[in-house]
């Protein structure tokens, strides 16, 4: 496949490989961006933000919308597409494509909602006679930086809002899953959208994503990934507007009063999902003692339900991880745990990508699968004494993307809300969940800013105040 540079589908004698999670094999190949393709994609993006600029709102509207459309139409290929570069099951990925088109749907409708406020001058004094307004313009270049958990919807995330509000968008996808973000691309121009208005390079990020970073000509950067590199992007950025969506690694609380078999359901539903390759992912879970060992009898045979193997196989409940070498650093990390004292339950064990659905008991806070982020299929369990100490330990953490709780009482769910410090609260259900048009982002170290197309287009517009003398 090739890559949307400068208006054009262009490739390059230096190529990746693009490879099956499951089995190794090469599903496609994409060439390999250097310093030139990103000087011609910055500087052709430069003219196309003036051609979007003047795109009437109700153009960006008509021609997302019909990108949706297209989408729809191709749904069960572009599932195909995520699960073989991405490794995720069927059933999963037919649900991105699906929050793809209401993440594109959502930004069309945004785009006719983009307005200002008139402010009373005459409050003001010196004021009186004096009329004043405020207009919301594009940021002009967005850079748009998508992980591989997510190849398609995250992307829309970012593109979508960035045209809606009428600025040109460079894409730079996760090296592992190009393919989806080059399929929306092809989308995009068949929808309408001007070539230069939605580039796509392929290529290292270490490389491409730096210098689209470090770009005076770039206005906004929208990052998903992890803190590290989101780190590394905010220190070259320089003073530009940006958008970091970053780790986490979500405490799941189970007060003594938690229906079980509801707890169970969602542990599995949010613990393992995309093999646990979800920012949101249910890894701690903080268990009162009154209810510990119920929980953990319970859970151990709904985490050995799930069936490992092609995500392709409609049978099959979790695919491999991304890539060998992740399944390899969970497996030491949980080895780890073990040699410090925590307990298997159930799996613990790979073979090559695949992960055994893994169940910790006896995880302390301070054990490297509680402190830091997994990424992986496994959550941990931490016996607790009271509600404050879950509290306490749920807030332990430089992360603050997502938090959940397991109550019937309400006086507790509500401090549960206002004391925990997470961008996503959730109550009798686990911490991954997410709405396409809700606020999403973390706090503390988990990012800065927020997605879902409304808040996504304040990020990504400029506030203009007007003063009529």
């Amino acid at each position: 496949m090739r890559m949307l540079v400068g208006g054009t589908w262009k490739d390059k004698p230096e190529r990746m490989p693009v490879t099956s999670p499951f089995d190794g094999r090469v599903i496609d190949e994409v060439p390999r961006a250097d310093a030139a393709d990103v000087e011609e994609a910055l500087r052709t993006a430069t003219q196309a933000a003036q051609t979007m600029r003047r795109m009437p709102a109700y153009e960006r509207y008509r021609r997302l919308l019909q990108c949706a459309r297209l989408m729809e139409a191709r749904q069960e290929d572009l599932a195909r597409t995520i699960s073989l570069e991405e490794g995720k099951i069927m059933a999963e990925a037919r649900q991105e494509v699906a929050r793809a088109i209401q993440t594109l749907t959502l930004s069309a409708e945004e785009a006719k909602r983009i307005t200002g406020e008139v402010l009373p001058l005459d409050a003001a004094p010196g004021g009186a006679g004096k009329w004043g307004f405020t207009v919301r313009v594009p940021c002009g270049v967005v850079v748009a930086i998508s992980p591989f958990n997510f190849p398609l919807n995250l992307v829309a995330h970012k593109v979508g809002p960035a045209l809606a509000a009428g600025n040109a968008v460079i894409m730079k996808p996760a090296s592992n899953t190009p393919l989806s973000a080059l399929a929306l691309a092809h989308l995009l121009v068949e929808a309408g959208f001007p070539a230069e208005a939605v580039q796509c390079l392929t290529g290292p990020g270490a490389d491409i994503g730096t210098a689209l970073c470090r770009d005076r000509r770039v206005r906004k950067i929208s990052f998903t990934g992890s803190r590290a590199v989101g780190e590394q992007i905010c220190r070259v950025a320089g003073l530009k507007r940006v958008t970091m969506e970053l780790g986490s690694n979500a405490p799941l609380i189970i007060l003594e009063d938690a229906d079980l078999e509801r707890v169970v359901q969602a542990t599995v539903a949010t613990g393992y999902a995309n093999a646990g390759q979800v920012c949101i992912s249910a890894q701690r879970v903080l268990v009162h003692r009154a209810v510990y060992g119920d929980y953990l009898d319970a859970l151990k045979p709904a985490v050995e339900a799930l069936t490992v193997g092609d995500p392709l196989d409609e049978r099959t409940r979790m695919g491999p991880m991304i890539h060998e070498r992740e399944a390899a650093r969970v497996e030491s990390w949980i080895r780890e745990a073990l040699a410090q004292g925590a307990h298997l339950v159930t799996g613990g064990h790979r073979q090559g990508a695949l992960f055994a659905p893994t169940v910790l008991a006896d995880v302390t806070p301070d054990m490297r699968v509680s402190r830091e982020e997994l990424f992986g299929p496994a959550v941990g369990v931490t016996r607790v004494d009271s509600f404050e100490q879950a509290i306490a330990w749920a807030n332990d953490s430089v992360y603050g993307l997502s938090a959940a709780l397991f109550t019937r009482d309400l006086e507790r769910a509500l401090r549960f809300a206002q004391e925990v410090d997470a961008g996503n609260l959730h109550i009798n259900w686990g911490p991954q969940w997410r709405a396409d048009f809700m606020p999403y982002g973390g706090l503390k170290d988990s990012g800065l800013g927020k997605e879902g197309p409304r808040y996504a287009i304040l990020e990504m517009t400029e506030l203009k105040m007007v003063v009529v003398h």
